[in-house]
């Protein structure tokens, strides 16, 4: 039986896709598993510290696991204490906030936000 240069990349590459699904899928599932069996929040979650409110952001200082880190979203209404799940964009070091007049050590920019009850 022949195959056609075209048949082999098409199905090479449902395999990869495939196989990716399945691992992405594995991954989610033990991080799950590893959050409900510690007690401890997964890496892109925290408890709200402080909030500061600008123009087209909010800038979140988030508590996990004795950590306290900065991430800005999207406008966001937030409170002090809310459980947020975000996920993560881009991670800047040194970044200067030019309307806060501020610079942060690490702050994580995101795509969106949850508030977990």
């Amino acid at each position: 039986m022949k195959i056609s240069p075209l048949s082999l990349i098409a199905l090479v590459g449902c395999l990869l896709l495939s196989s990716a699904n399945v691992m992405a899928l594995h991954h989610e599932e033990q991080n799950a598993q590893a959050t409900t069996a510690s007690g401890q929040l997964s890496n892109n979650e925290g408890k709200v510290v402080s909030v500061i409110d600008t123009t087209g952001y909010t800038y979140m200082e988030l508590e996990n696991g004795g950590n306290t880190f900065w991430i800005a979203a999207p406008t966001t209404k937030v409170s002090k204490g809310d459980h947020i799940r975000f996920v993560e964009n881009m991670t800047m070091t040194n970044f200067t906030s030019k309307t806060l007049n501020r610079t942060f050590g690490t702050l994580i920019f995101v795509t969106s936000t949850e508030i977990k009850k």
